[in-house]
């Protein structure tokens, strides 16, 4: 839970140097590294198991530590909740269990991370029910015509892994309001430091805090975070479960009783509890250090990936640059209005020489680390057709925007001229 609503912890339960602030109740140094919270009385612990009063009684709920990462996260956002879990893939599963039911289906982009094509496609139907319809999200009417009366969502990058692509979120999000169903924006790449989809018509964003708001490839989490805006109850049954009585709660109304709250009380009280994919406190701390120096780094990021953008642009070892922020990329006027102080740090390129080429390519980096992950102070790179992406069929891969040539980098924080050199010296053959 985030805010003010969610605090109001036992001071006799903080453990490892954790001091709340007394005027809020927020964490404000150390790690709690808890399980579990002392009560005052026996009508202390019932009120706080049956969400009458805030407060924490067991960490696969809410911890300390994490409810400051998760009200850091609600503030930048300008949402008026958040949920941290345990991976960016948990938090796409968290969201989606509030809002669906078997046989319900969500509309996504075809322009994904891998993991998660592979989670909507496959996962998803086969242990939940819920149906995924995919479209090319270049044309904003290609998410409406794929609505149904089954539709709970429509799910979308706010900039693509791996291929840099940059969506349309007003647009989307106003044909998402026509049809009663919130946006759901992943904002892992541009984080709310570069963009905030929620001033755009997002309902929820959600996050892989793993990548750009750590940065240092030192802890796992995820997170979703709430607008407060959807209404819950205004299109009649559509979402029993923020809208209708709660059976495992004696039947309380989340939508009634939390209103703004009520996703972000759901995600913890229901959520978390039965799904119980809970973000760690120690990778919640290691996340709220990385994001003291988040503006920096992502300043940092947008430079040099641009000028490294433009070199390869020009390079004649390759064959193509998908970068949002090139001044020839189709990308360039959505990334003016959504990011532009930055389109981040990803994107993809492709190499002459297919995919023999871009193999030896990886094999020669230097400076580079080779490895599945993005969004590090570290430059990185892997080749998706083989690794990140080889579980997709050549159709999804297709529309994934990964080719057999195509090498995904993340550019870190080194000096660029170095990066530059590493790649020039590991694309001559």
């Amino acid at each position: 839970m985030s805010q003010k609503e969610q605090n109001g912890f036992n001071t006799r339960a903080i453990h490892s140097g954790v001091v709340p602030d007394k005027e809020t109740g927020s964490v404000v140094e150390g790690i709690c590294q808890s399980v579990a919270y002392v009560f005052d009385d026996a009508d202390d612990a019932a009120d706080k198991f049956t969400l009458k009063k805030p407060g924490y009684s067991y960490s696969r709920l809410t911890n300390p530590t994490v409810a400051a990462l998760e009200t850091k996260l609600a503030d930048l956002d300008g949402g008026a909740g958040a949920t941290c879990t345990s991976s960016g893939l948990a938090a796409h599963q968290l969201v989606l269990f509030a809002l669906m039911g078997g046989g319900d289906d969500f509309v996504a982009s075809s322009k994904l991370y891998g993991g998660t094509v592979n989670q909507f496609k496959n996962s998803f139907s086969r242990g939940f029910g819920w149906n995924c319809n995919f479209v090319h999200p270049d044309d904003p009417e290609n998410f409406k015509a794929a609505i149904t009366e089954n539709t709970k969502a429509i799910f979308m990058e706010s900039i693509s892994n791996p291929e840099g692509a940059v969506t349309d979120i007003e647009a989307i999000a106003t044909i998402a309001d026509d049809a009663g169903i919130p946006l759901i924006v992943d904002n892992t790449i541009p984080t709310p430091y570069l963009c905030r989809p929620m001033e755009w018509g997002a309902s929820i964003v959600t996050y892989s805090t793993t990548k750009y708001l750590n940065g240092h490839a030192n802890s796992m989490g995820g997170a979703v975070v709430d607008s407060g805006r959807f209404d819950w109850v205004k299109y009649g049954n559509k979402f029993p479960a923020l809208g209708q009585p709660e059976p495992s709660y004696h039947g309380l109304n989340f939508h009634e009783e939390f209103g703004p709250m009520a996703l972000t009380f759901f995600n913890h009280a229901v959520g978390l509890r039965d799904l119980g994919s809970c973000q760690q406190p120690m990778n919640a701390f290691l996340t709220l250090t990385g994001m003291e120096t988040l503006g920096l780094r992502m300043d940092r990021h947008s430079s040099n990936a641009l000028k490294v953008a433009e070199f390869l642009e020009n390079h004649e070892q390759v064959e193509w640059v998908s970068y949002p922020g090139l001044a020839s990329s189709p990308y360039k006027g959505l990334v003016d209005k959504y990011a532009p102080n930055g389109a981040s740090s990803l994107f993809c390129f492709g190499v002459k020489g297919g995919f023999d080429h871009a193999v030896e390519t990886v094999n020669n980096v230097e400076i580079f680390s080779h490895l599945a992950h993005i969004g590090d102070t570290r430059s990185l790179m892997i080749h998706p057709a083989s690794t990140t992406h080889s579980q997709l069929t050549d159709e999804q891969k297709k529309q994934a925007g990964v080719k057999p040539e195509s090498l995904r980098i993340s550019i870190g924080l080194e000096n660029v001229e170095d990066i530059i050199a590493d790649l020039d010296q590991a694309m001559q053959r």
